[in-house]
């Protein structure tokens, strides 16, 4: 049974993983083998071509590896229920959107795997706030 040596924590967007950095940066030391990482997630994640995914890669002490993928930030699922590119740079005083409670559910449902809330209503406040956070008003 091989040991796990690191755990390595990256956020790639899907079908995109390229050798060069961050990849090839976090993975050279630890004694990956860059090009089948590259090709696995980019193999796992064509479905989600584009939007960020969060990846736990696991190395062991035998050079193998093995990863798992996360949900997207909520960030990055806020702005893309928002059909928004980026948050305010001034969230007090600028506002670049409004979000819905469906929306938020929506979010909440795809997201609650990873968030540490004990119910849909904690995760609900969770991610009103990051949406407050960015700026956007929460209705």
């Amino acid at each position: 049974m091989a040991t796990i040596v690191k755990k390595i924590k990256l956020q790639i967007p899907g079908g995109k993983a390229t050798p060069a950095p961050p990849v090839g940066t976090a993975l050279g030391p630890a004694g990956v083998n860059i090009g089948q990482f590259v090709t696995q997630f980019n193999d796992a994640t064509r479905d989600k071509m584009g939007t960020i995914i969060p990846v736990e890669l696991s190395v062991y002490d035998d050079r193998s590896f093995t990863f798992i993928m996360k949900n997207p930030p909520a960030s990055r699922l806020i702005l893309k229920a928002l059909g928004l590119e980026k948050g305010a740079l001034k969230p007090k005083e600028q506002k670049v959107g409004t979000i819905t409670q469906a929306q938020i559910a929506a979010i909440v449902a795809e997201k609650m795997p990873d968030l540490n809330a004990n119910s849909p209503e904690a995760a609900g406040r969770l991610i009103a706030g990051t949406a407050r956070s960015m700026g956007i008003d929460v209705k």
